[in-house]
C-alpha cells in the first residue's frame, strides 16, 4: 500500500521517458479501442438549423450609448431565449417536453447575428426535422412577440437555413480516439509507476 503513495524516482520518470515505442502502441491501441466503442455504441446525430436576429441597435439607440445597448442586447437576448424553450414552441416538436429540455435541444450562443438550433437523435431525419421545426416555431413566436409589443420592435428574424440541414454525429470520432489513446497511456503509467512489483 505505501507503494501507491511513494513518489516516483527519477530512475523510474526515465524509464518511462525510454519505453517510447510502448508509448506508441499502446496509443494505437487505445484508439483502436475508442473507435470500436464509437462504432459500436455511435453517439447521436446533431442537425443545426439558423435563425438570423438582427438587434438594430442604430434604430433602437441612435445616440449609440455603449451601456444602453449592453443592456438592451442582454435583456431581450435572455427573454428570446426563454421563449425559445417556452411550453409553446416546444409543443410544437414531436417528442415530449422534458426530454426535449432535458438535452435533446441546445441553443448556440445568443448574440446578434446567426443563433443555431441544434437537436440530437439516434435518427438523422428526426434530428433535422426537430431542427428545423424549432426554429420555425421560435421565430413565429418571436414575431408575434414584437408584434405584441413584448420584445423590441426594432428587432427583425428572418430563418435563413431550415431545410437540407447539416447532420453530424453529436461526439467526433477523433474524440473517441483521443479519449482511448489517453485512457490507455494514464492507465498505462499507474501501472508502471504506482503497481510495479518492488
Amino acid at each position: 500500500m505505501n507503494l501507491i503513495f511513494t513518489p516516483p524516482s527519477l530512475e523510474d520518470l526515465i524509464r518511462l521517458l525510454k519505453a517510447w515505442r510502448f508509448w506508441v502502441f499502446g496509443a494505437i491501441i487505445g484508439a483502436a479501442l475508442g473507435a470500436a466503442v464509437y462504432f459500436i455504441s455511435p453517439p447521436e446525430y446533431r442537425a443545426k438549423a439558423t435563425v438570423n436576429v438582427d438587434f438594430n441597435l442604430e434604430q433602437a439607440f441612435p445616440e449609440n450609448n455603449d451601456r444602453q445597448d449592453f443592456y438592451y442586447l442582454e435583456r431581450e437576448a435572455r427573454k428570446m431565449v426563454e421563449l425559445a424553450f417556452s411550453d409553446e414552441v416546444l409543443a410544437q416538436l414531436d417528442a415530449p417536453v422534458t426530454e426535449l429540455r432535458n438535452g435533446k435541444l441546445s441553443l448556440s450562443q445568443p448574440a446578434e447575428s446567426g443563433w443555431h438550433f441544434y437537436a440530437d437523435d439516434k435518427n438523422p431525419q428526426k434530428a433535422e426535422a426537430l431542427a428545423s421545426t424549432w426554429a420555425t416555431a421560435f421565430a413565429e413566436k418571436a414575431q408575434a412577440e414584437i408584434e405584441a409589443g413584448n420584445l423590441n420592435e426594432f428587432i427583425k428574424l428572418e430563418v435563413t437555413q431550415s431545410a437540407n440541414l447539416p447532420k453530424e454525429r453529436s461526439v467526433p470520432l477523433a474524440n473517441y480516439l483521443l479519449a482511448g489513446a489517453m485512457a490507455f497511456w494514464l492507465a498505462a503509467v499507474f501501472f508502471v509507476l504506482f503497481l510495479k512489483s518492488k
